[in-house]
């Protein structure tokens, strides 16, 4: 079995060259990295699509789901640390919502990837 692998270093000079100037630090990879690890949970990935629709309180997306209440605050901590959700309190009640209309348009386009046929 052979490997594919190239027998020089560099073939397009100019490719490296003009790429190499618009490459993102390492930083920023780590933190995208981070951004798209959010949709790697099936669980998290329900919610999202819950607060796509309306915001929400934990005991509504609890009972949407099916899944304990302390399961749901655990993920939207993560999401909330990731700035992918939002909360605003209304009395006793905290309502999540999608952060801005990027994590709406980044999660449609997931979507409609998958639904690609």
């Amino acid at each position: 079995m052979t490997k594919d692998y190239c027998e020089v270093t560099v073939i397009h000079h100019d490719q490296i060259k003009e790429t190499e100037g618009k490459m993102i630090s390492n930083e920023q990879a780590t933190e995208l990295a981070y951004f798209f690890k959010v949709f790697s949970d099936p669980t998290r990935v329900k919610i999202l699509y819950a607060l796509s629709l309306q915001e929400m309180c934990v005991c509504d997306i609890s009972y949407l789901l099916n899944t304990s209440q302390s399961a749901i605050s655990h993920q939207l901590k993560m999401l909330r640390q990731a700035r992918v959700v939002k909360s605003r309190r209304d009395g006793k009640i905290i309502y999540y919502s999608l952060d801005d209309d990027h994590i709406q348009r980044v999660f449609n386009q997931g979507l409609e990837h998958i639904n690609e046929k």
